[in-house]
């Protein structure tokens, strides 16, 4: 099935040009914005995001439109935050041309997707989205970290962010962004995308990686707390944990202090932090914080 089999119901690369010059947009790189054109890729991706019949999909830079119609004739309630005004103010209008039987179960949200805090009822359930590729990391983190409704995702980023979101400890790729969206969620690569389905053709490869959310760590271990930890792992790579962590709070720049509170939490001092995985980072932020209290306890 393709965008032609379906007359009207999908953006075809035609259209998408008209849009755009209808709005007077030139795709710009600070804003990331490359429109996907192909009605078949966008199948592909709504197919693969495995959405249930009642999920809310929140999609975060909705562009002119392309995957939000898929969403929307998949049978979807969607709500869609676009920070860029002109697209925001003409996305209903195009699914009013193009589907208007589904108009009523989209809802723009004209809002920054790294600021945002709060959405309309009912709460998203997943998350469906081509990001932009200049703040794909920070963008998903912050969703994850405000929307807590949010159990499955399916973005499209640069193919080297989604391998370095889906790497596992060992790897050679798996660092900060890794062990972050560990935190919250199970990894995994899903499928492939040709750069030839976007206007503009971005430089680099795309794909799709899928989050699913799983419970957070035990305990009351607050996550700032780990990924501080997890930042000064990853500051220097060739670093010995018992000397990038030695600049911790109440360690004093000490590598021995640090190479003690390594042992309390059951992670060799000599380890790097590419050899982590999430659990170990609690473990260290959680002795950390028994440390902190016992000194206390003696003052």
């Amino acid at each position: 099935m393709n965008d032609v089999a379906v007359p009207g119901r999908l953006l075809g690369a035609t259209r998408i040009r008209e849009l755009a010059a209808e709005l007077g947009i030139r795709p710009t790189k600070t804003l990331g914005q490359n429109f996907v054109h192909d009605g078949n890729t966008v199948r592909r991706i709504v197919s693969a995001a495995r959405l249930l019949p009642d999920d809310v999909v929140l999609e975060v830079g909705p562009g002119l439109g392309s995957l939000t119609l898929g969403l929307l004739d998949a049978g979807h309630r969607v709500v869609a935050v676009e920070i860029d005004s002109a697209l925001a103010g003409r996305l209903a209008q195009t699914v009013q041309e193009l589907q208007p039987d589904n108009a009523a179960r989209l809802v723009v949200v004209p809002d920054d997707a790294m600021t945002i805090r709060s959405l309309p009822e009912p709460v998203p359930t997943a998350l469906v989205a081509n990001l932009p590729y200049n703040i794909s990391v920070p963008v998903l983190l912050h969703m994850l970290a405000t929307f807590p409704s949010i159990d499955r995702i399916l973005v499209m980023v640069q193919s080297e962010v989604a391998r370095r979101l889906a790497a596992k400890p060992g790897s050679k790729v798996y660092g900060s962004p890794s062990a972050k969206a560990a935190w919250y969620a199970d990894v995994s690569l899903s499928i492939t995308v040709s750069r030839s389905i976007f206007w503009p053709a971005p430089n680099v490869d795309s794909s799709l990686v899928s989050l699913v959310r799983r419970a957070t760590p035990p305990g009351s271990i607050d996550r700032a707390k780990v990924f501080a930890i997890v930042d000064l792992a990853f500051a220097q790579r060739r670093k010995m944990l018992r000397s990038a962590l030695a600049a911790l709070d109440g360690l004093g720049g000490s590598s021995a202090r640090a190479s003690e509170l390594l042992v309390s939490a059951g992670v060799d001092p000599m380890a790097r932090g590419e050899t982590l995985g999430i659990e170990q980072f609690v473990a260290i932020a959680m002795a950390h914080d028994r440390r902190t209290d016992n000194d206390e306890g003696t003052n």
